[in-house]
């Protein structure tokens, strides 16, 4: 699998808070866990229903790529993401570490601080 273009389709997926095709890079029993889910959630259906609620009350949020590389079972990548219009509502730096099940994620930990304006 081509990682790096994998997590670019992945993230542009979240920029385009397209719930479908992200849901389909999912496994139907994945965990995944962000600053406000630190307990995870567990199944595609629950990450439906939050990223549903999480796209309707976010602004515009562009992530790009930064870097990706391999690790056993998966990989992990560092982004960036301007919020708002021309980042005009900040700007974030994460990091995702991502355990795949052939070509879905099982697990997806999220890691994400404010950058300085």
């Amino acid at each position: 699998m081509d990682i790096v273009d994998y997590n670019a389709r992945w993230l542009k997926a979240w920029t385009d808070k397209d719930v479908d095709r992200l849901c389909a890079f999912y496994a139907d029993d994945c965990l995944y866990k962000d600053p406000q889910t630190a307990a995870g959630l567990k199944g595609q259906a629950a990450l439906r229903d939050y990223l549903t609620g999480l796209f309707a009350a976010t602004p515009p949020m562009t992530y790009t790529p930064d870097e990706t590389w391999p690790i056993p079972g998966g990989f992990c990548g560092r982004w960036y993401c301007e919020i708002g219009e021309g980042g005009s509502g900040g700007r974030l730096r994460g990091f995702d570490l991502v355990i795949l099940d052939g070509d879905r994620i099982a697990l997806n930990e999220v890691y994400v601080h404010q950058m300085p304006a």
